[in-house]
């Protein structure tokens, strides 16, 4: 029965093929569910390194603009 999931052929060297054959046969699932797994990790965690990347800009833009806790609470007699 076809597949209605999209496909993708990759080019494994012999080093990781070996590794994706021996972690399947621990984890007694198919390399290609393996495959998937990890490829879907890996994009997990490159959007992490992105969004890390926006936050670490933004959070040095903040402190750039922020008053001190005296400066703050200043005109409320504080």
């Amino acid at each position: 029965m076809p597949t209605k999931n999209p496909r993708l052929n990759v080019v494994l060297n012999k080093r990781t093929e070996e590794l994706i054959d021996i972690l399947s046969k621990k984890r007694d699932i198919s390399k290609s569910a393996l495959a998937k797994e990890l490829i879907e990790k890996a994009i997990e965690l490159e959007e992490d390194f992105y969004l890390d990347e926006i936050a670490e800009t933004r959070n040095k833009t903040l402190k750039s603009n922020l008053s001190s806790e005296e400066e703050f609470w200043k005109p409320y007699g504080i």
